[in-house]
């Protein structure tokens, strides 16, 4: 998955993500689980939005993506801003970092772009693997709930200055769902269409739950994403924190 034309666009279509309060929240999540500073990695880190605002708020930042050409427009806003960030392009299932980290966020749905439990696994072991005892491992998922009566088979509209995107779902049998996305981009008196197609699949909390404490993590809390109030059955969003032990 290259996302190259979702990359384009991403931030336009990401306007709604409120990133500074998204931030505050995860710098809050990482207080309260005892982290407040060190070396923090931002996997999945896309257009890099996570991961300026987390370098601003003084971490050490790492950010993973498997995409070059998110992380070209990552690296690209990191140096207008004066920032130095590591930015590496490697595939989540096969973290591959220089040294461990204190904290790792990934935010707004990336482990639910992993296409399989297995690969789901794989992904909390290599994060464990790099993280010091201790450290915090918070992320977001979207949830079975929101895949099946939110996206399910639903289209979505967006026309924002700079594009007119047309957000269409097909839900299959194992709460995935098939994205397919057409964006229109004016050009003088006409518009370009080009396209772009991935997959998202939801798992049940408890999986998730039960593959971090198999991955040497401590689940400490799931909460309805910002706040820190606990996920219910119709949570749209959940918000994993877990300490490595």
């Amino acid at each position: 998955m290259a996302y190259a034309e979702f990359s384009r666009f991403y931030d336009s279509l990401m306007k709604n993500a409120d990133y500074e309060k998204r931030a505050d929240y995860y710098e809050k999540l990482l207080k309260r689980n005892g982290v407040s500073g060190g070396i923090l990695l931002d996997l999945g880190c896309g257009t890099g939005e996570i991961s300026s605002l987390m370098a601003q708020k003084g971490f050490s930042v790492i950010g993973v993506d498997v995409s070059v050409d998110m992380l070209m427009a990552a690296r690209e806003k990191a140096a207008l801003k004066g920032q130095d960030i590591l930015f590496l392009n490697q595939d989540m299932t096969a973290l591959d970092l220089y040294g461990t980290v204190n904290a790792t966020v990934s935010v707004m749905d990336c482990i639910n772009h992993l296409s399989c439990f297995e690969d789901v696994k794989k992904t909390f072991a290599a994060v464990s693997l790099f993280t010091e005892p201790g450290g915090v491992f918070a992320f977001d998922v979207n949830t079975v709930y929101k895949h099946r009566f939110v996206l399910a088979d639903n289209t979505f509209v967006y026309d924002n200055d700079d594009v007119y995107c047309v957000w269409q779902n097909s839900a299959n049998e194992d709460d995935s769902v098939d994205v397919y996305l057409d964006f229109f981009e004016k050009s003088g008196d006409k518009y370009v269409r080009t396209g772009e197609n991935f997959t998202e699949r939801a798992y049940p909390l408890e999986m998730i739950s039960a593959a971090l404490d198999e991955s040497g993590f401590e689940v400490t809390g799931i909460y309805d994403d910002m706040t820190f109030e606990n996920a219910g059955e119709e949570s749209e969003k959940a918000v994993f924190t877990a300490r490595k032990r």
